[in-house]
């Protein structure tokens, strides 16, 4: 690029900078010397990747999406939680909020996950053991007590059973007396993810998108600041894949669920706004901040090239980000710390909007309460001490990450083409949907996972503590440890509920749920009216298996 195009460019990102709120902060250096808000090449000198890197805030929103930085606003801290019953898990959520949390991530237990009550047969000994246990919208308000969801911003990291779930958050926000149309938060509801790495399916590929869609609709029309699609790259990423598998195989997720909303009519202007991402933070620093950088620039480009996004806000990619779950090592947890740390801080240099630090603990079991509190510190640490928030893309035009960044990206693009050609009607749905029917995802991810671990058992990768540096003088950590007796009270719980409830109208709200599956309208209303009458999630869940089937992955090795 120019030196005359490089400082037109300046000049727009100065405008918009003047025009944008700021924190009212001390921007220097822990010795004194003041910081500029950006950084970019010197005056009347040429550089070609400019038209790649762009400035803050501007198409292709490499550097980031605001103009600010986070001079403007820091990332959210969002601390994934949920164990035991929903009393046990709304304390630990009043605890991360006053300790400097901005938004609550629920965790559910894998009965939840899985659209089943605490007690069915299929959940015995794992009620409340990885998350929290919900069965109907009671738990939902027992959840949330005395924490007011039209302030505070809720994601639910739940896809099988989402939009079910969804409705429960929604009858207890009613319950509460808040504006519904205020509410803001996220539902992950990213079923494409499920069948590539997660494996936490109810259905068939289509009654899933079919009940995607009807949340697309319904959020869009009644709901515009809540974000009914979280696209999830992270569980890929955790199973395996390298950075540009989780990053390709992400935004095409994402692209699909674009189709979806186009295939309803829908304007692209205002619903893709409403698709949030959610990637995995490893322990390759530069790798992860250019897969970052690459992932907003690729899909800003995608949206308005492919797809027709006019505005910016339509073409902007928003993410949250969870340090590497898959890093943690049981061996000296301890050093657990260091890792976190140092992908949250990739993370940040990335431009994450919101962020959540995993626990030291959390290869072991659920973080206690003061493993959790060490993460939250961790990213207060970041936040308020090391500067990091003065300088917007700090690392931008650095030749290392400006060259993985494009690497990443050249990657990721053949990928999609590999996709597309799988595709039978030339759409990425298409060939995702083939992808998935065939094993190709699953045995891709599968070969990348067997090629890094061939290299840490020949020494080739080390891991601290598992096959380097293994001596130690570090004893066992006391772990959180989930009582029997939580399953036992919470299915106590749920029969005196059920025994309480409206029978008739539980029996009829979940025919009429079933009539409206059978048809083409939007089912969500038919669901909530399930929901008020207390119905459970596994009886929400079952009609609909009786009705769509269950899906059963192929075997394929």
């Amino acid at each position: 690029m120019h030196a005359d195009d490089i400082a037109a460019g300046r000049s727009r990102w100065q405008q918009r900078y003047d025009a944008s709120k700021r924190r009212i902060a001390d921007f220097t250096t822990l010795s004194g010397t003041e910081v500029e808000p950006v950084y970019g090449p010197p005056e009347g000198y040429d550089d070609p990747r400019m038209e790649r890197i762009g400035w803050p805030g501007e198409f292709p929103f490499t550097r980031g999406l605001y103009a600010t930085g986070y001079r403007g606003r820091t990332w959210t801290i969002r601390q994934f939680a949920g164990f035991g019953n929903a009393e046990d898990t709304n304390e630990r959520y009043k605890m991360i909020l006053n300790s400097g949390g901005g938004g609550l991530s629920v965790a559910f237990d894998m009965p939840t996950l899985m659209g089943r009550d605490s007690d069915d047969p299929k959940s015995l000994g794992e009620v409340g053991h990885c998350g929290v246990a919900i069965d109907s919208a009671i738990d939902m308000d027992r959840l949330f007590k005395d924490i007011p969801l039209q302030d505070v911003t809720t994601s639910m990291t739940i896809s099988g059973p989402a939009v079910p779930a969804f409705c429960m958050y929604l009858v207890a926000a009613e319950r509460q007396g808040a504006d519904i149309t205020k509410l803001n938060g996220t539902l992950q509801t990213d079923i494409f993810k499920e069948y590539i790495a997660q494996k936490e399916w109810l259905f068939p590929p289509e009654p899933h998108l079919r009940l995607i869609g009807d949340l697309m609709e319904y959020c869009a029309h009644n709901i515009p600041a809540y974000k009914p699609l979280s696209v999830s790259g992270y569980h890929i990423r955790e199973a395996g894949s390298t950075a540009a598998q989780e990053l390709a195989y992400t935004l095409a997720d994402g692209f699909g669920y674009v189709e979806l909303g186009l295939s309803r009519g829908l304007d692209i202007d205002k619903f893709a706004p409403g698709l949030s991402f959610f990637f995995d933070s490893h322990l390759d620093f530069f790798e992860e901040i250019a897969k970052f950088r690459a992932s907003r620039r690729i899909w800003a480009r995608w949206l308005r090239d492919v797809y027709g996004a006019k505005t910016e806000k339509a073409q902007w990619l928003r993410f949250h980000t969870q340090t590497a779950g898959v890093s943690l090592t049981a061996q000296q947890p301890v050093n657990n710390v260091v890792r976190t740390a140092i992908e949250a801080l990739a993370a940040v240099l990335g431009g994450t909007n919101s962020l959540h630090t995993n626990a030291l603990d959390e290869t072991l079991a659920l973080p206690t309460e003061e493993s959790a509190e060490i993460a939250l510190r961790t990213q207060a640490v970041l936040m308020e001490e090391m500067g990091v928030i003065n300088v917007a893309d700090p690392l931008g035009g650095s030749w290392y990450v400006e060259a993985l960044t494009d690497k990443i990206e050249a990657e990721a693009e053949e990928i999609f083409q590999r996709i597309k050609d799988m595709s039978p009607d030339g759409t990425i749905t298409g060939g995702l949907l083939r992808g998935i029917e065939d094993g190709w995802f699953m045995s891709e991810i599968a070969d990348a996972a067997f090629e890094y671990q061939q290299k840490l058992e020949k020494g080739e990768k080390k891991i601290v503590g598992v096959n380097t540096h293994t001596d130690t003088v570090s004893g066992q950590l006391e772990i959180l440890r989930v009582s029997h007796e939580v399953e036992v009270e919470q299915c106590r719980v749920l029969a005196a509920r059920k025994a309480k409830r409206d029978e008739a109208s539980v029996r009829r709200t979940l025919s009429a749920l079933v009539e409206a599956s059978r048809g083409t309208g939007n089912m969500i209303e038919p669901m909530l009216e399930a929901v008020r009458a207390e119905a459970t999630m596994g009886e929400i869940c079952d009609v609909l298996r009786a009705e769509w089937g269950e899906y059963r992955e192929p075997a394929r090795f």
